[in-house]
């Protein structure tokens, strides 16, 4: 409660379930999204501040949205091309977390500046861990998230439902860049 928390890729399927999941948990939130339909969106969903990142630098509207002070939280889906900036739009004290390589996994980190800010950079993902800590994870989930999606204040939002047999046209509206959630497969 009451921290700074900047979603990158917020009409994306984790962007939208994190911009709600941090309004929830009481954070101001920011985020990311290409495009003014997308940007209301977001805005509906609760973010307090949606960047354009087609027109806008997200650095520079962070520094202006919390009086310079930065994001206590960045939660990155875009990777490497970000690396740096998510690093500038950080409090002293902030934490970034890597969950994605959408744009790259190789990037370049200035050491003097995490020193200075005294940031934390922590990269994760579910699909390497061994099923003890996957359950683990699933029991976190189950107590402290499941109870907001019981309650209706974080919702799963679905772009659309195709068929299995159109999994390359599922991949083709991702790749679009037009979507906003998840795109879901049927059996």
């Amino acid at each position: 409660p009451g921290q700074t928390l900047l979603v990158h890729g917020g009409s994306g399927g984790v962007g939208t379930f994190a911009v709600q999941l941090g309004v929830a948990l009481g954070a101001r939130v920011l985020t990311t999204a290409g495009g003014p339909v997308r940007a209301a969106r977001c805005r509906d969903l609760g973010a307090e501040v949606v960047i354009d990142h087609r027109a806008e630098d997200f650095v520079e509207v962070v520094a202006d949205a919390t009086d310079g002070r930065g994001a206590d939280v960045v939660l990155d889906v875009v990777g490497a091309a970000y690396l740096g900036r998510n690093l500038q739009a950080l409090a002293t004290g902030g934490r970034l977390a890597v969950i994605g390589l959408q744009k790259g996994r190789r990037g370049e980190l200035d050491l003097g500046r995490l020193l200075a800010r005294r940031a934390t950079v922590l990269g994760t993902t579910l699909r390497s861990r061994p099923a003890h800590e996957k359950a683990a994870i699933v029991a976190d989930v189950r107590e402290h998230v499941w109870p907001h999606v019981v309650a209706g204040r974080v919702r799963p939002v679905v772009h659309t439902t195709l068929p299995l047999d159109e999994a390359a046209r599922a991949h083709e509206l991702m790749a679009s860049g037009e979507v906003f959630g998840k795109v879901l497969l049927l059996p």
